[in-house]
């Protein structure tokens, strides 16, 4: 037998120094782990826990007797939905297996070797891989700090002013994960009037669905006056379709026409296209999920407040709770009770948990539960 090559020599120096995604626990392993102990509670993947719209499962049950054919492989049909709700052409929308899958490909077509990738300092996890890939160089911008009135959220005045004649992509999310924190439209409109033309802005709004600041709406009416922005949006998180990994971009066709040629054939599948496409026409569960997630995040935020741990605001359906030194021994106290939360130590907030929003019994038993371990 011939000798085994060393693979890692073999790769593209860029994607040597790459560490993959991290998606936090073996949840399925978990869940067998807890069944009979009360179940698992899963708080640390921002999940929607009220669920898709019913219609959304009897849609996807009268497309099982088609799993013998293609999806379309334009996903015209869920374009044709989503230009119709945005009030836009369908030649502004490129699909993709979750926003994961566009985030890869745009650094992949317009950023190379030595390019300078502009990011907010907490951040995202897969805009750094994303620009890894290529071998781009990433530029941190300091957030605000934790006593600012918006506490670790983007610095849009120190992000403008770190553009060098390298930028090519800068990536941001509006509101924000890990953080939950979020800026205006104004303030957001008046940095994008600040970057130049060729640099291209990525505006992530996986979680605007549920923000509830009139100081904060899309950033989707901004693409005709920008050319050079790329909003992305995901079905994962209010339209509760994460276990089928749909997303969308919305920017100019011709910068959409370079991504098409490296899109993989048919990446979404025909669950997944007529899923999201129903979900989108459900605007009453849509509507449903956002006011009970802003009730819960207001009570649970309230309730974490009032033990005295310091809770950042937030426009999501997440928190991010600050737990001080003895966070990872609370972060593991509460994993050995079935309480999964997310530790933030890989995005340099070792001293915090990201906690998803959850429904009126899932929150109490999780702060019956912390209130135990804190004990």
């Amino acid at each position: 037998m011939s000798a085994v090559p060393d693979f890692k020599a073999l790769a593209n120096p860029a994607i040597r120094t790459l560490a993959a995604y991290d998606p936090g626990h073996d949840i399925p392993s978990l869940r067998h782990r807890f069944a009979d102990a009360g179940g698992l509670l899963e708080l640390g993947s921002n999940e929607n826990p009220f669920g898709p719209s019913p219609s959304v499962l009897a849609a996807i049950n009268a497309e099982l007797d088609r799993l013998h054919r293609y999806p379309d492989p334009s996903g015209k049909a869920l374009k044709q939905a989503i230009a119709q709700a945005h009030g836009i052409a369908m030649a502004h929308i490129a699909l993709g297996n979750g926003s994961h899958e566009l985030l890869m490909q745009l650094a992949q077509v317009f950023v190379g070797p030595d390019d300078e990738v502009l990011l907010s300092r907490y951040c995202f996890a897969v805009y750094p891989i994303a620009a890894k890939a290529v071998g781009a160089k990433l530029v941190f911008v300091d957030a605000f700090p934790a006593d600012h009135a918006m506490p670790l959220g983007h610095d849009l005045e120190a992000m403008a002013a770190a553009i060098t004649p390298r930028t090519k992509l800068i990536c941001l999310a509006n509101p924000n994960n890990p953080t939950g924190t979020w800026c205006d439209s104004s303030q957001l409109s008046a940095f994008l009037a600040r970057v130049p033309s060729h640099v291209l802005v990525l505006v992530d709004e996986a979680y605007i669905e549920y923000v509830t600041d009139p100081a904060l709406v899309s950033t989707l009416k901004l693409c005709e006056m920008f050319p050079n922005l790329i909003v992305t949006r995901t079905f994962s998180k209010a339209y509760g379709l994460a276990g089928l990994r749909v997303g969308y971009a919305v920017a100019d066709p011709g910068l959409l026409a370079l991504l098409e040629p490296i899109r993989e054939s048919f990446n979404l599948n025909s669950l997944a296209l007529t899923a999201a496409e129903t979900a989108l026409a459900d605007d009453a569960h849509l509507r449903s999920v956002v006011v009970q997630n802003t009730a819960e995040r207001e009570s649970l935020a309230a309730a974490l407040r009032s033990i005295g741990l310091q809770v950042l605001p937030s426009q999501t359906n997440f928190l991010l709770v600050h737990f001080g030194a003895k966070t990872a021994a609370i972060e593991q106290a509460l994993f050995e009770r079935g309480v999964i939360v997310r530790p933030m130590v890989g995005y340099g907030l070792g001293d915090y948990l990201r906690i998803t929003v959850a429904t009126h019994p899932e929150n109490q038993r999780l702060l019956a539960n912390l209130q135990a371990v804190l004990s």
